[in-house]
């Protein structure tokens, strides 16, 4: 077992680089893979007025996109090469607005298993001179076989 935050072989990091890729969700929000370590992913998604609420604030359906693929991601980096990942369950509390030049969401492996994994998920609003707490919740991963 890897520790949670160690780098990773280079094939894993293009796996993880190649899957999201194929997320037709993440393109279209226009969100960023930007860390990828052992059971610890963090993805960008830059502001744009397309993703605002009737407030101008992030949507809470963007906020909980990336929340959720970051821990997916998460926990594939620590999952078998013949393997695939998808998420069981996860809860996203909304703690403050979602506001910045970008949300970073961070989800890291808290529990590895064989079937099931799960991950802590964390959003913040950045902006410069300020990082805020958005979004905390847990997540359930189940490893899928092929």
């Amino acid at each position: 077992m890897m520790d949670i935050g160690s780098d990773l072989p280079q094939a894993t990091v293009d796996r993880i680089r190649d899957s999201f890729a194929r997320q037709g969700l993440m393109s279209l929000l226009g969100a960023e893979l930007d860390r990828i370590k052992a059971g610890l992913v963090t993805i960008r998604l830059p502001f744009r007025q397309e993703l605002t609420q009737q407030h101008g604030y992030f949507h809470a359906g963007g906020t909980a996109s990336i929340a959720d693929s970051a821990g997916g991601y998460a926990g594939f980096t620590l999952f078998p090469e013949n393997t695939s990942v998808l998420t069981v369950e996860f809860k996203l509390n909304l703690i403050n607005p979602a506001q910045g030049d970008w949300l970073e969401a961070e989800g890291r492996v808290i529990k590895p298993g064989r079937t099931l994994t799960i991950c802590q998920l964390d959003v913040w609003g950045i902006a410069p001179g300020k990082r805020i707490h958005v979004a905390t919740g847990l997540q359930t991963l189940i490893q899928v076989k092929g």
